[in-house]
């Protein structure tokens, strides 16, 4: 498992460094244990590799990538993956993460993270590829499980099992985005809770929180993972039981749409770090009863 040593001081709570806010995090850093990025905003030159260069010597960074598309079947981009790996040489983040998907085919870029079907031939390809990702990168890679609005007609392997080997077979760790797991169980009539329940506790080295919005098609309430407003109480109540069973991890507060003032970003994260809180002392509570 990736353990919060590579934030070790920094506060186990972080939030998405978006643009809007960037000068207000230079001139005013904020009460915030650790920022994360998207890696591909920041593997050219100019104005932003220079600002989080500047950033990453007084605060935690996070690399949340977008663009190596784990799922591909015509593998990984040589060209990109160097651009990651000198980016990771670089900024030395304390975290480093992609998604389970896939976004290229024929040399083209789709611009979304799409799904995969859970077969074994799709994990043994996702296996090679985040095992190659992981010895360019010289370290373990965590793998986010994604947002759900279809499901193929021939995927055997559930997703927390399907995540739970891949962890197992290349050493990775597991990004638990449970607004993610939120999102897809009630779009297929699931439980999140039964969900998180099979993931592996000792994989699971972060955990992504983030809102949500309700659309309605064809008299069916559909969730789409937005990250468009604050995180939902629902949500709040899975992380708290996720806490419960993992003891704290690495939490991020995303926010990618419709973003607010740096100050409800700020909340979001007093809401994590409370949770935490709670969450410490009732550990220390039980310890001393036992």
């Amino acid at each position: 498992m990736i353990s919060a040593s590579g934030l070790a001081g920094a506060g186990l709570v972080g939030i998405g460094l978006r643009a809007p806010h960037l000068a207000e995090i230079i001139a005013t850093p904020p009460p915030i244990g650790w920022l994360e990025v998207h890696t591909e905003n920041y593997l050219g030159g100019g104005a932003a590799p220079r600002a989080l260069a500047r950033i990453r010597s007084e605060r935690a960074i996070s690399l949340h990538g977008v663009g190596l598309s784990l799922g591909s079947a015509e593998g990984l981009d040589r060209a990109h993956l160097a651009r990651v790996v000198e980016l990771n040489r670089r900024i030395e983040p304390a975290l480093v993460s992609e998604h389970l998907s896939w976004s290229s085919a024929g040399g083209a870029y789709l611009n979304h993270l799409l799904p995969l079907p859970y077969t074994e031939e799709s994990l043994a390809l996702v296996a090679a590829h985040v095992t190659r990702a992981q010895e360019a990168l010289g370290r373990p890679l965590l793998v986010e499980n994604p947002s759900s609005y279809l499901r193929f007609q021939h995927s055997p392997i559930p997703e927390p099992q399907f995540l739970a080997e891949l962890a197992r077979r290349t050493g990775c760790a597991l990004l638990c985005d449970l607004n993610n797991v939120f999102v897809s169980c009630r779009n297929f009539d699931q439980d999140p809770a039964a969900y998180l329940d099979e993931l592996p506790a000792s994989a699971i080295g972060e955990i992504h929180l983030a809102g949500h919005a309700r659309n309605e098609a064809d008299g069916h309430i559909i969730l789409i993972d937005d990250h468009g407003s604050r995180v939902s109480d629902e949500v709040w109540a899975l992380y708290a039981r996720a806490l419960e069973r993992l003891g704290p991890r690495p939490t991020l507060i995303e926010w990618d749409t419709d973003i607010p003032a740096l100050v409800v970003l700020l909340d979001e994260a007093r809401h994590a770090e409370a949770a935490i809180g709670r969450c410490v002392a009732a550990r220390g509570s039980r310890a001393v009863a036992a």
